[in-house]
């Protein structure tokens, strides 16, 4: 091989290595930004709840959760709502999991995981494992049961 042969063989091999990383970097950022979009739905379904919960005195039911789901900004992001209402009652700790949505990023650096909405209001992000050892402690055997189904 000839020296111009080289460089043109160099120079491919770099913009095949730059665009390979530039396509993983994209997925990564596209993924990232999904999961603080749920985040942030989640934050703004806290303080409608919270509202709710001000004037009514007690979280509010499926239904309306669902409507208010639909007006949500950013909402399509927060994927499929887990929303535990039926099984908590007066009597739950503040830091009981209200609400929840699960968040799988397969073909990224991102590890699946949570968007959870505790009762007191906080909105966090709760790896896979911890997510289930807490959820399964907060679940009674009824909820676990109706769950499966």
């Amino acid at each position: 091989m000839n020296r111009r042969q080289k460089t043109i063989l160099i120079d491919f091999v770099t913009v095949i290595v730059i665009t390979a990383a530039a396509i993983v970097a994209m997925f990564n950022f596209k993924d990232w930004v999904n999961r603080s979009e749920a985040m942030r739905a989640m934050e703004h379904l806290s303080k409608i709840i919270q509202q709710y919960r001000k004037e009514h005195g007690s979280i509010p039911p499926q239904s309306y959760i669902d409507s208010a789901k639909e007006g949500l900004v950013g909402g399509a992001r927060l994927g499929i709502l887990q929303y535990r209402s039926r099984w908590i009652d007066s009597e739950c700790p503040p830091d009981t999991i209200l609400a929840y949505s699960e968040k799988n990023y397969g073909t990224s650096f991102l590890e699946d995981g949570f968007v959870v909405l505790r009762l007191n209001g906080r909105v966090e992000w709760m790896e896979r494992q911890k997510f289930l050892s807490l959820l399964a402690k907060q679940q009674s055997p009824a909820e676990v049961e109706m769950t499966r189904k």
